[in-house]
């Protein structure tokens, strides 16, 4: 018999009834009868019961066990009693009686428990995370990961692409966030960088000849956290393809992803209509450019029913350019207690409030509108408002005004407030939405041109749409949002060195310091380089969804803290002195 285990503890059944067996595990429970243990048996496959009273040779040894040890025994397979079949596990009609028990490794009081789901301080949980990883739902979301990381290599390969790796430590890059900098022994005074993505390296590889390439990449961003965002490093599936436009990509990459809802998601409807919504239609209608369209609410420009109205504020507003009013349906939402909450919401969020009509059945029969907008702009206007967005009696609307970029981030939160609170939200499947036509440019806060997406992207109209007002100017770039996250982000690439200049040039970079930063990649694009684009894939967020959990370390087997520390490890440390002298580095003190 080997020397740990016959079998592992998922696999015994009432087929292996008289057989002499030999498990191996971690105690994972422990009762006591009064002369009598039962004790359930734990390792990765599952849970056996184990039994043993005086008679047994084991049973004083086994009276010392206690909660994760962990222990080896021999014994018999017995049937259950009907009465006492599990049927929750797969070994419910056995039970081992014990014979004899070795104990592989005791363990000390435990700092949070392993039994059970409960809810244990974050920072207990991270420090201990080989414990938390021990619990049954971290365990289950950690083998969901595995299972979907190697459903999607499948996928990958069997839609005719190929795995190739691309180097961990390299140039700088920008990709919208800090890098993770690497000092160079060999070259004091001389930086690499952790990638980013592997952006530059899979436009090589296409340059090259390789005409469908995929990876499971490590990405590494210096970022603040977020709940569905860790702040060092994630897993993305990465793809690039040759010779194909931007419906090429979505026709490759629909079938992968879609397949892992339909696979993993555990019979939630996964719908398979994907539309595509421009990115100014995404914030006008959504507010967000990661729409959850569970909600049914879209939000519609009423400006024409304000301008000149007797309601002050918004009449003014929209005598400034560039300003607008927009309306938040709500079927449902008719009270002027739900009203005075959500204008409540909007000033959490920092807003002044948000403005709201309501219709209800008046004293005579007849419907009425209520609520302080619609007594300031009258009964024609009120109504006007209510046919353009469908409503009637029961519900209502919200109203928020001035320049877009000042509210939309409020508008798409509260109209995903309104949505699960008017139960409008259907919260049990998955509905996937391209978001596309993202515009190449913004304005930062000192108003200067800057990349609002991937500077790489082909712009829409080549080197002569460069030539107009830069925020003018789309790029193919696109975006899958799912349930309201960001899932993939892509785009057709520059492979032009002549527009790719030109682009650069718009955002304030010279040629030189283009040739700088991207010499390999220009380099490339002068010997003949294909039309190709791609995408990525975050696989963190992903499995997030599939495990129905609102943070992502829930996925992420040894995540940072919100502080983007590894309170396991004890990472970020302090470097020893000798190893600084060897990089010909200093640190400075903390400034006061």
């Amino acid at each position: 018999m080997h020397a740990y285990r016959s079998h592992t503890c998922a696999a015994l059944t009432a087929a292996n009834a008289g057989e002499t067996v030999r498990l191996s595990g971690w105690v994972h429970r422990v009762r006591d009868h009064g002369g009598v243990l039962f004790i359930d048996l734990r390792d990765h496959y599952g849970m056996t019961q184990l039994i043993c009273d005086g008679d047994s040779g084991a049973f004083a040894a086994l009276e010392k066990v206690r909660s994760e040890w962990v222990i080896r025994i021999d014994g018999s397979v017995k049937l259950r009693d009907a009465s006492l079949i599990n049927a929750k596990i797969p070994t419910g009609e056995i039970e081992i009686y014990v014979r004899e028990v070795e104990v592989l490794g005791p363990s000390e009081e435990l700092p949070l428990p392993v039994f059970g789901e409960q809810d244990y301080p974050e920072e207990t949980r991270l420090t201990y995370r080989f414990l938390d990883l021990r619990r049954e739902g971290l365990h289950n979301n950690i083998m969901l990961r595995s299972n979907v990381v190697r459903s999607i290599r499948n996928r990958m390969w069997d839609a005719g692409f190929n795995e190739f790796q691309t180097p961990i430590i390299t140039a700088s890059s920008p990709e919208g966030a800090r890098d993770f900098l690497v000092p160079s022994r060999l070259h004091p005074g001389k930086f690499y960088a952790l990638p980013q993505a592997p952006q530059q390296f899979k436009q090589l590889i296409m340059v090259a000849g390789f005409d469908k390439y995929f990876q499971i990449a490590p990405c590494f961003r210096d970022e603040d956290p977020r709940a569905d965002r860790s702040p060092t490093d994630f897993y993305q599936l990465d793809l690039e393809m040759s010779f194909i436009e931007q419906e090429d990509v979505f026709a490759a990459i629909q079938p992968v992803i879609q397949g892992l809802f339909e696979e993993f998601g555990k019979g939630r409807p996964v719908d398979a209509n994907w539309p595509r919504i421009a990115y100014k239609d995404a914030l006008l209608k959504y507010g967000s450019d990661k729409p959850d369209l569970r909600n049914p609410i879209e939000m519609q420009v009423v400006s024409e029913h304000f301008a000149g109205s007797g309601f002050a504020i918004f009449a003014k507003l929209l005598e400034q350019e560039g300003t607008e009013v927009r309306a938040i349906p709500a079927p449902k939402g008719g009270s002027r207690k739900f009203c005075d909450r959500m204008n409540k919401f909007a000033q959490e969020q920092g807003l002044p409030g948000m403005g709201y009509i309501f219709w209800r059945k008046a004293e005579d029969g007849t419907m009425e509108a209520a609520g302080p907008l619609a007594k300031n702009i009258g009964p024609e206007r009120t109504e006007a408002i209510r046919v353009q967005l469908g409503l009637g009696e029961g519900d209502a609307a919200f109203f928020l005004g001035g320049k877009p970029e000042a509210f939309e981030g409020v508008a798409g939160r509260a109209r995903n407030v309104i949505g699960d609170e008017l139960g409008l939200s259907d919260k049990d499947c998955f509905k996937f939405a391209w978001i596309v036509d993202f515009p190449m440019y913004e304005k930062d806060d000192e108003g200067k041109i800057d990349f609002s997406h991937n500077p790489f992207s082909m712009p829409q109209g080549g080197l002569e749409a460069l030539n107009g007002d830069p925020l003018d100017v789309l790029g193919y770039q696109y975006d899958l949002a799912c349930n309201g996250y960001e899932l993939i982000s892509g785009a057709i690439r520059n492979h032009k060195p002549e527009i790719m200049f030109k682009a650069f040039e718009l955002a304030g970079y010279p040629a030189s310091e283009v040739e700088k930063r991207f010499g390999g990649m220009v380099k490339a694009f002068k010997y003949g380089a294909p039309p190709h684009g791609g995408c990525a894939a975050g696989i963190d967020r992903i499995v997030m969804l599939l495990a129905d959990e609102a943070n992502i370390r829930e996925v992420i087997m040894f995540p940072m803290n919100q502080r983007a520390e590894d309170l396991m490890m004890g990472a970020p440390s302090e470097p020893l002195n000798e190893q600084l002298r060897e990089l010909r580095l200093r640190v400075l003190p903390k400034e006061a």
